[in-house]
Parts: structure tokens; C-alpha cells; sequence
């Protein structure tokens, strides 16, 4: 029975709203069991870094997944290893095979310049959803607000479905400072420019997802969201944790 008044969420197959999680190797048996219980609770499932690459019974994995409806994509670590090694055309063959529909292409680890990943964006649209990230891995490698924002319309101007900020899992580079601190400013000024609809911001723990909740709003995308955390996380986006009590029912801020 229903009886509170809580934020309206996106639901069904949603296209913003989203929780994306990070599948650093969860075990198959102990997958089924957390998708039986919160599986309507994640949208999009990262296998994180090259993991897919090595992982036993990946196919039974990914066909779990796609049973609730969850796209599944590799991390951006597997595409850039692909790269560096001139594989891009055998890497677009075996996600297929897996019957993978969406593609990052990241530049984390190593620089790749924005123009091969345009390029990249262009040649792969057609077979694949493309999700692409902005910023790198390295804490000491900063990019100017202006760079954040130009590569953000550029990669969404060239096809992406959405663009990914970096976090990592630890929450200390990209959008956040090595104390894990939230650059806050940055977030300002890529929301006065881009519809956060196609930003999904990582934000691996429960102090990130409540700046974001509080700030944009319930209905916020995220990602590289800890398996065991999806429900907590549903309970911030519904006002049903203190620093989220009095988040307002309102959409995602937009520009056009």
C-alpha cells in the first residue's frame, strides 16, 4: 500500500533517471539473487575495466542482465587496451557476438585526442549505442572548465547517447579532487550548457549520489554505483534518507 507523497521517479525503460552499476567480477549465482531483489532498481551494468575480457560464463552473465532488461557495456579500460593494440574492429566483432549493443570509448588510461575519438563515433554509431567519457584516470592531469564542457557537446554533437564524467570507482579524479571532494564549480558550469538528461555522472558512493540528487535532482543519472548500494541509492532519489529528505519533486535541469 502506498500512502506517501514522494518525488515522481522515471520508470519502465527509462532514458534519464538512470543507475548504472559497476560489476567488478559479482559471481553469477550472487548476481541472480541481487537482480531478483532490486534488478527495476538499475538501468545500464558496466563491466568494469578489461574484466569482461577474462570473466568465466560471460555470455550466461550478460544474458542475465538483458533478462531485466539492463544494458550491458564494457568499461572504457577494454576499448582503450583494443585501441593501443589496433584491435578496434575485432573489439566491435566480439561485442557483437556477446550481443552487446553499446560501446564506451573513453581516453582514461591513455590520451587519446578528441578527434580519433569523434572518428571512432562516427564509424561505430551505426552498430552500437555509444557511451563516452570525459576526463582521465590521473588525478594529476587536470582539464580547464572549458575543455569539459567543449569535448561534453562535442562527443554529444557526434552521435553519443550519453557522455560519462569521470570519477573512478574511488571518487578522487575527473569531477572530483584527490580528497574526493566534488569540484563543485565544474558541475555548475557543464550544467549551464548541456542537458544533464545525456551526462551520467559517476558517483560511486553515497556522499557523491546525494550531491547530485540535491543539486540536479531525483531523477539524476549515475553511475558506477556499487551493486550493494542500488537500493540506498533508490531510497536518496525518494527522499527517504535525511540529507535527501526535502529534495523537490522536480525533472532534471535542462538546456537547450
Amino acid at each position: 500500500m502506498e500512502f506517501l507523497s514522494l518525488p515522481v521517479r522515471t520508470s519502465g525503460k527509462r532514458t534519464y533517471g538512470i543507475t548504472s552499476i559497476a560489476d567488478f567480477g559479482i559471481p553469477t549465482g550472487e548476481l541472480e539473487n541481487i537482480l531478483a531483489d532490486f534488478g527495476q532498481f538499475i538501468d545500464i551494468a558496466k563491466l568494469a575495466i578489461g574484466s569482461a575480457y577474462i570473466t568465466p560464463n560471460i555470455k550466461k552473465k550478460i544474458n542475465l542482465y538483458q533478462q531485466y532488461e539492463i544494458d550491458v557495456y564494457c568499461g572504457g579500460t577494454l576499448f582503450e587496451k583494443c585501441f593501443v593494440q589496433h584491435k578496434i574492429p575485432e573489439y566491435a566483432s566480439y561485442l557483437k557476438e556477446l550481443g552487446i549493443h553499446w560501446i564506451e570509448i573513453s581516453n582514461g588510461t591513455i590520451d587519446i585526442p578528441l578527434q580519433d575519438r569523434l572518428r571512432l563515433i562516427q564509424e561505430l554509431e551505426e552498430e552500437f549505442h555509444i557511451i563516452a567519457e570525459v576526463g582521465s584516470k590521473d588525478a594529476n592531469k587536470e582539464m580547464s572548465v572549458c575543455d569539459w564542457k567543449m569535448e561534453v557537446a562535442q562527443l554529444l554533437e557526434a552521435g553519443c547517447d550519453y557522455v560519462i564524467t569521470e570519477g573512478r570507482d574511488s571518487g578522487t579524479s575527473g569531477i572530483y579532487e584527490k580528497s574526493g571532494d566534488i569540484k563543485s564549480y565544474l558541475i555548475q558550469e557543464l550544467l549551464k550548457e548541456i542537458d544533464s538528461k545525456k551526462i551520467i555522472f559517476e558517483a560511486p558512493l553515497p556522499k557523491h549520489q546525494m550531491y547530485f540528487i540535491n543539486e540536479i535532482g531525483p531523477n539524476v543519472n549515475l553511475g558506477n554505483v556499487k551493486p550493494a548500494d542500488v537500493l540506498v541509492l533508490e531510497a536518496q532519489r525518494c527522499g527517504l534518507r535525511c540529507e535527501t529528505f526535502y529534495v523537490e519533486e522536480r525533472a532534471c535541469k535542462l538546456t537547450f
